[in-house]
């Protein structure tokens, strides 16, 4: 019983201890946020992270992770496709886009699926650090720039 109770102190520890934290940067919530995605991270990303904190470089955070995918994109034969649409793909328009694309790249993809209903319908893909857009917002702000470039009226 004495394990379950040292379990319960340790845990309110380091539970007040980040909440003070958040707190003294005005950021409670979002480290609430941050900490339940943390159980998703894997152990290596932890002792990565654990290594750049204990040598100051988490200033690098973003560095390592272009990086990462720089070295991913060159060595690893399969390509990683983010797809955005503003509702979940089904298995039909998922195998399309992933024939489409692997017909264009000549490589194997895998898709990373997004959904952003402010996207109002249509695809986005983002390829090797390209995007494409076709989304329905993407046609309406066409539109609408056009639009206002254009003087609509006449002297008839």
């Amino acid at each position: 019983m004495s394990n379950s109770f040292e379990a319960n102190r340790k845990t309110e520890a380091y539970a007040r201890a980040l909440i003070e934290a958040g707190r003294s940067e005005g950021r409670a919530n979002a480290d609430l946020v941050q900490w339940q995605h943390s159980r998703k991270f894997s152990l290596e990303v932890l002792e990565t992270l654990s290594a750049m904190l204990e040598a100051g470089d988490l200033d690098l955070i973003d560095g390592v992770a272009r990086k990462y995918k720089e070295i991913l994109d060159s060595e690893d034969e399969t390509v990683s496709i983010t797809v955005t649409t503003a509702v979940p793909m089904d298995d039909e328009l998922r195998n399309k886009v992933r024939s489409k694309v692997e017909g264009d790249i000549q490589r194997p993809v895998y898709l990373v699926e997004r959904i952003e209903p402010d996207i109002l319908g249509g695809i986005i893909l983002e390829v090797r650090g390209k995007r494409f857009d076709a989304s329905v917002r993407a046609q309406l702000a066409d539109i609408r720039k056009t639009l206002a470039s254009t003087y609509v009226g006449s002297e008839a």
